[in-house]
């Protein structure tokens, strides 16, 4: 079932949970995704390198580093840390719902110097406002995130909107990278850095298979 697809969810909450007497830990969800981006694209990385990529202290990406281990999902090897067959099944159902990221330029439709696009297979169906999405950019520590759906061709803002029909250099960029079809949606992170708006933009996305996953449930 669907449902049980996206079981990696649970596994990436079981791994930023707090585990008692200690205190939470200062990584999340959008870490743990990172971290398997990165080791399926340039493995192995040492957890130096892992902690610059992830904007984490060193600390923070000790800890990350044990619990991953300890869910099976990477191990660590002398050159550095490499992902298992289970953290290599999580990633590929993650990269099978979630596109590469695509910096795009600025725009009316963007909201800082930086902005990311990822796109979020098969989800316009649990988009509304796009609040909840920008609400998990901020958290990340974006400015903010735009949300898109893509129907009948058009990239659509709530309030049926055709976002970047002025813009037709974005939205070739858009169609031509990330190939959307009809009932997908992108988000775009926006922040003054790069990072920040990546790191928003896969939080929101994070946040929309969360809500994917919330819809099935209730129809089960």
């Amino acid at each position: 079932m669907e449902i049980d697809k996206m079981k990696f969810l649970k596994t990436i909450d079981k791994v930023v949970k707090r585990i008692a007497p200690g205190p939470s830990p200062s990584f999340t969800p959008t870490h743990i995704f990172m971290t398997l981006e990165a080791l399926s694209s340039k493995s192995p990385i040492g957890r130096t390198k892992l902690s610059n990529t992830l904007k984490l202290g060193e600390g923070a990406t000790r800890t990350l580093v044990k619990r991953l281990q300890r869910e099976g999902i990477i191990k660590s090897t002398k050159s550095g840390c490499v992902l298992t067959n289970s953290g290599k099944e999580i990633i590929s159902d993650l990269g099978s719902r979630i596109s590469e990221d695509l910096e795009i330029p600025p725009s009316s439709y963007t909201l800082g110097r930086f902005n990311v696009a990822v796109l979020i297979r098969s989800s316009a169906s649990v988009i509304g406002y796009g609040v909840e999405q920008r609400d998990a950019a901020l958290k990340a520590g974006a400015m903010g995130a735009t949300t898109l759906t893509y129907k009948e061709g058009k990239f659509m803002m709530p309030g049926k909107k055709d976002a970047f029909k002025g813009s037709p250099e974005i939205l070739n960029m858009l169609i031509e990278k990330l190939k959307p079809k009809e009932g997908d949606s992108i988000v775009i992170g926006s922040a003054d850095d790069r990072k920040n708006a990546e790191f928003g933009a896969k939080a929101a996305a994070l946040e929309t298979l969360r809500r994917i996953l919330d819809d099935k449930a209730k129809h089960i």
